[in-house]
């Protein structure tokens, strides 16, 4: 049996519920997971607010760590016993248990902890194929990166400043300004309170950045064209304000021939081999302690719903968990 927080409408956080399911054996190509810490991410309040539709009732969640409990017939890469993680697959990380396909786990090295893999996998892969592979961000540049007290914002700081990269980092209060240079920003703009286009100006010499990195989406819009340099890229992946507004192509063309992406991470660990590639480098990158990472907060799985509450009004910095 598993203890699962499931919703049969989208809403506010009120229509998460805990209930109670039966897990069964693992079918050809899955494993059956014992849950020891789950990540919740911002996704998980799109998909239950219903800005990111799917198929109700649903579980909810897409990374957590565990322990292999089962398998199914044709998993040749696992045993039982084996201290897993992942970041994808069907939704329903939010439970004690459960049936997972075995080709989006990744077996942990002794140096990660569970808690800290919990909270690593879908943000460290995040900030790896954004900087490494959405845009090759190389030594010596200079990036704008929003939210950059916020989970994937730290790792992405601390990953760019090991790199030589100079960060902008924006926050929303002076205590997240403070943990933003903390981990590595070279320049924090408060953006409650400044002009984020003049100060990027300001420090760039008038140029712009050559790339920046948004997951704030609607309110930062317009301040993450405005900043960038001629032919420079407009990287959104996410939506913590609202979505992006509709555009015009041509206003790419007018602001300096922009290129604009909007990638998710499942295009970007397709396949085997990219996930394992992506997961070996982010995990280097903390073995290294260039990239250290540790849950914020931790919130029992019956509290997932306080979780979202805390996370959609941003009271939180960096990483949160559940713990089952």
């Amino acid at each position: 049996m598993s203890q699962s927080i499931r919703f049969h409408a989208t809403g506010t956080p009120d229509v998460l519920q805990l209930e109670t399911l039966s897990v069964g054996e693992p079918g050809p190509g899955e494993v059956r997971l014992r849950h020891t810490a789950i990540g919740v991410n911002f996704i998980d309040t799109y998909q239950r607010s219903g800005l990111y539709p799917i198929q109700l009732p649903s579980g909810l969640g897409s990374e957590a760590a565990g322990v292999v409990e089962a398998l199914g017939p044709g998993v040749s890469h696992l045993a039982v016993g084996d201290r897993v993680a992942y970041a994808g697959g069907p939704l329903g990380a939010y439970s004690t248990r459960r049936l997972i396909p075995a080709a989006v786990l990744v077996k942990l090295p002794d140096s990660i902890s569970d808690d800290v893999a919990a909270c690593i996998m879908l943000q460290g892969m995040t900030v790896e194929y954004l900087i490494r592979r959405t845009f090759a961000v190389k030594p010596g540049m200079t990036v704008l990166w929003h939210a950059a007290a916020g989970g994937v914002g730290q790792i992405a700081v601390q990953w760019l400043h090991a790199l030589g990269v100079q960060v902008i980092g924006t926050v929303g209060s002076a205590a997240k300004g403070e943990l933003a240079a903390q981990l590595g920003c070279q320049h924090v703009i408060n953006y409650s309170e400044e002009d984020v286009v003049a100060r990027v100006r300001d420090i760039t010499g008038g140029k712009g950045v050559p790339v920046v990195y948004d997951s704030v989406g609607k309110s930062t819009f317009e301040m993450s064209l405005n900043s960038l340099a001629p032919r420079g890229t407009f990287v959104s992946f996410g939506n913590a304000s609202g979505a992006v507004p509709a555009f015009e192509p041509l206003l790419l063309s007018q602001k300096g021939s922009l290129f604009f992406t909007r990638p998710k991470l499942a295009d970007y660990i397709a396949s085997r081999e990219e996930l394992d590639a992506s997961a070996q480098a982010l995990f280097e990158r903390i073995a290294s302690g260039a990239v250290k990472v540790s849950p914020s907060a931790s919130y029992a799985l019956a509290d997932a719903a306080q979780a979202h509450r805390d996370l959609e009004a941003r009271r939180t910095t960096g990483s949160i968990i559940l713990k089952p």
